[in-house]
């Protein structure tokens, strides 16, 4: 389908608006798979709070451009799946990881955050706030407390050595 200016203009800004609130970014190669898997892909990413899109290679170099994904672009070679993930990091690697172990041909191709390329496993297996949260509170509950003060008085004494 041929854009004009006007269209292509409207699609930079759209993922340009995307990158600038995202806090991860990842893409993928969707040649081959079904429009309905793919459909029930952008259904879940939706009700994961994930912006994803296909964008043609020329735009969505210019679209990341200036922002922290620009990292990305020379990722954009053949069909490009671009995904961004704004409430959690790691939740469009997740999304994009099941998918592709039920999809063979739906291929990772990489992903960025904070302004570096990662390995999308590696994002995808970041945990959730609620998930952080509740290892953090159970290693707590597994220190003693005369553990957890002796390790707080250690960090506060090598603070001050730090300091000084």
């Amino acid at each position: 389908m041929a854009l004009n200016l006007q269209g292509k203009q409207a699609i930079v800004a759209e993922v340009n608006e995307a990158a600038n609130g995202a806090l991860s970014a990842v893409v993928a190669d969707s040649r081959g798979v079904t429009v309905g898997a793919i459909t029930a892909l952008r259904k879940e990413a939706r009700a994961n709070g994930v912006w994803m899109k296909v964008v043609r290679n020329t735009l969505a170099k210019r679209a990341l451009e200036g922002t922290q994904f620009e990292c990305l672009s020379d990722s954009f070679v053949g069909p490009s799946l671009i995904a961004f993930s704004s409430e959690h990091p790691g939740a469009a690697a997740r999304i994009f990881s099941a998918f592709a172990k039920k999809n063979e041909k739906f291929e990772l191709k990489t992903a960025a955050f904070e302004g570096n390329v990662v390995d999308a496993a590696m994002l995808a297996t970041l945990p959730t706030y609620d998930e952080a949260v509740a290892r953090l509170m159970s290693a707590m509950k597994e220190a003693s407390a005369g553990k957890l003060c002796k390790t707080i008085e250690a960090v506060r004494v090598q603070k001050e050595e730090q300091a000084a």
